[in-house]
């Protein structure tokens, strides 16, 4: 089992590197569109490191604390190093080929839309490969060297804490530019997207990246590694066999990625998004197909496989419903933007509403997946059911990344100048793009709760906990502080993206009025400016939620005992799974509305209508991309957190 662990992790990197190669021996188009994209390289790479400076003094100091505080604390301060680097390396891998594979992707479409899509799609491949590969690989080495997946915990918490930083870092700087860049270009100055003239468009296309594809990147890095860890946890009362198995799951749905990235093919303009489906269905009819097999193979009894089954279910379940809610061709994005007709009020208030009906599917899928897990397989199964929902990531986070190379490959033809025939097939890609990004969201959330609710069940192993009564009040204290803390998080990082935004709508609005002949794009805006106080902010503003996450479980449980802390637990997993759920498809709704709008319905570009679609655009920013994704790590990480330092709280 482990030979084909190692192997199929191995060969995962092995066709990253190779797609990686291709992409960038791809032509990178004319000077303009290379100056453009080396700038959004730079400024990406340049807030990476700056963020990975705060990162590894908190990765230093936690360390510390592991290695002298806790039972086996060489071993888990050893393990927690390696997840925390593998996670930051992954993104930045991906983060940086995807900002290579943006001009490339414009360039690509000039000869074929497909062959754009092509580009983007395989340098999210790149991504999504990296995620995988590295994630199993490191789970399995540490496995071999301590043979204990108690151990491996620090594996995940390491990689936990980065995602959490990136994903809140990267939220934060990705929509305060993105924000500041709309207030002023479109509603106040009337100009099109990611017009050169606007000082804040870099970083906007910078945001893209640190949020989408390094973020997401870690965000599902920290869910599939913490998944395969809880499974292999709950397997330890089992038997060998039940511990490797969610190894050898992941490795099943590692080959079968890469079957499904090989099948994307488009033809047209009018199936692009169908061949995207067509690998996703692909990738998990054989990961299916090979996890039967690897059951029936080491005699492990059928419930395994459709605990695992269940799983895969309730991804494609969650990303059908996702795209239904989310995508402009849809009643309900439609109707958002049929809203915005009577101004931008009654277009928050539906966009809203949306949000808030799109959380009853989810929830019932997840309920019924984990109903059917259980029923099969116990505990253990709805652990296994987390791994099979995550065992095809590496095909669905090279769609998801697939949508910010889209993005900025039609920034870049914007931009340049490429032409409004370039420019009018990149935005096709990029409308593709948007309801990949937010199926992406949705699978990472549903992913998300199913690891928080593994790694719950490993922490009621860990600490004997049966039952919890609701008639405990220290049960009850924990439920109400652990349904609040979501809540709390998400208004911390909403305002930090206000705040942030703000700096960037008075620096677009200084240049206006201070650089002579910028307005008649006569000269050029300081580019660099609007990137160094979007990073300047995110960085300063990441710290307060990220440290609340981490510390909220210590406190509960260390000033009100392990019942309060369990019950914090089931709290925060109920309330934060709805509410990320309802910000992320409210939130890509809204953007969609507002490009459905952008296509020439309801009065076009400059409308009454798309000007309160756009003030609704602009309050799903912080909605979709900053405090919604983040409510994935949260729940997660203060599991984790609980399981790692229970023997202070015993």
């Amino acid at each position: 089992m482990l030979g084909l662990v190692i192997g199929a992790s191995t060969l995962s990197l092995i066709v990253a590197l190779s797609l990686a190669f291709h992409i960038l021996k791809k032509p990178s188009g004319t000077a303009k569109m290379q100056e453009i994209s080396d700038a959004i390289h730079k400024g990406s790479l340049t807030f990476l490191h700056k963020e990975y400076e705060v990162l590894s003094v908190f990765i230093l100091v936690a360390a510390l604390i592991i290695y002298f505080f806790l039972d086996d604390g060489k071993k888990l301060a050893i393990s927690f190093i390696i997840g925390g680097f593998s996670s930051a390396l992954a993104g930045n891998i991906g983060m940086r080929i995807a900002t290579k594979a943006n001009a490339r992707a414009t360039e690509a479409t000039k000869i074929h839309i497909g062959e754009g899509l092509k580009v983007a799609f395989y340098s999210g491949s790149v991504m999504g490969l990296s995620v995988v590969g590295t994630g199993l690989l490191g789970v399995a080495l540490l496995y071999i060297i301590f043979k204990d997946p108690n151990i491996i915990y620090g594996y995940g918490f390491g990689a936990s804490s980065i995602a959490l930083f990136a994903r809140v870092g990267g939220g934060i700087y990705t929509k305060a530019a993105d924000v500041g860049a709309d207030l002023v270009g479109k509603v106040e100055k009337g100009i099109p997207e990611d017009d050169p003239r606007n000082p804040a468009v870099i970083a906007d296309n910078v945001g893209d990246n640190v949020g989408d594809v390094a973020g997401m990147g870690a965000d599902l890095f920290e869910s599939y590694v913490n998944s395969i860890i809880a499974a292999m946890a709950l397997g330890l009362v089992l038997g060998l066999s039940h511990v490797l198995l969610p190894l050898g799951l992941a490795a099943a749905g590692i080959l079968a990625s890469i079957i499904g990235i090989f099948f994307v093919r488009a033809k047209d303009e009018r199936n692009l998004f169908r061949a995207l489906n067509i690998g996703l269905y692909a990738s998990t009819l054989f990961a299916a197909i090979f996890s039967f097999a690897l059951v029936k193979y080491q005699n492990l009894g059928i419930g395994i496989f459709y605990a695992a089954l269940s799983g895969l279910f309730v991804g494609v379940v969650i990303g059908l419903l996702t795209e239904y809610y989310t995508s402009n061709k849809n009643k309900p994005t439609q109707s958002i933007a049929v809203a915005a007709k009577t101004g931008a009020g009654t277009n928050v208030i539906q966009g809203l509403a949306v949000g808030m009906l799109s959380t009853f599917v989810p929830v019932a899928a997840v309920s019924a997946g984990v109903l059917v897990a259980y029923k099969f397989a116990g505990l253990y199964g709805i652990a296994i059911a987390g791994v099979g929902m995550l065992a095809t990531l590496g095909f669905t986070l090279a769609i998801d990344t697939y949508g910010a190379v889209a993005d900025n490959a039609a920034g870049i033809s914007e931009m340049a100048g490429v032409g409004k025939g370039i420019r009018r097939k990149t935005e096709l890609l990029d409308s593709v793009g948007n309801t990949t990004a937010a199926i992406g969201k949705g699978f990472a959330i549903g992913s998300a709760a199913l690891t928080a609710l593994a790694l719950f069940a490993s922490f009621t192993q860990i600490t004997k906990i049966d039952v919890m009564s609701i008639s405990d009040p220290y049960v009850i204290i924990g439920l109400f502080i652990g349904g609040m803390l979501p809540f709390l998080f998400s208004s911390f990082a909403m305002q930090a993206v206000g705040k942030a935004a703000s700096g960037i709508v008075e620096e677009v609005r200084r240049q206006w009025k201070t650089i002579k002949g910028l307005s008649q794009g006569k000269a050029k805006p300081d580019y660099e400016k609007c990137i160094a106080i979007s990073t300047r902010s995110a960085l300063r503003q990441m710290i307060v939620p990220s440290l609340m996450a981490i510390l909220s479980p210590i406190f509960v449980g260390y000033i009100f005992g392990l019942q309060a802390l369990g019950g914090l637990l089931v709290g925060s997993i109920v309330s934060g799974f709805s509410l990320a759920i309802f910000m992320a498809n409210s939130g890509g709704a809204w953007d969609n509305a507002k490009k459905y709008i952008e296509a020439g319905n309801l009065g076009g570009k400059g409308s009454d209508a798309h000007k309160a679609a756009v003030v609704g655009d602009t309050v799903g920013d912080p909605f979709k991309d900053t405090a919604g994704p983040s409510l994935n790590i949260l729940i997660k990480l203060m599991s984790i957190v609980a399981i790692m330092f229970v023997p202070l709280m015993i």
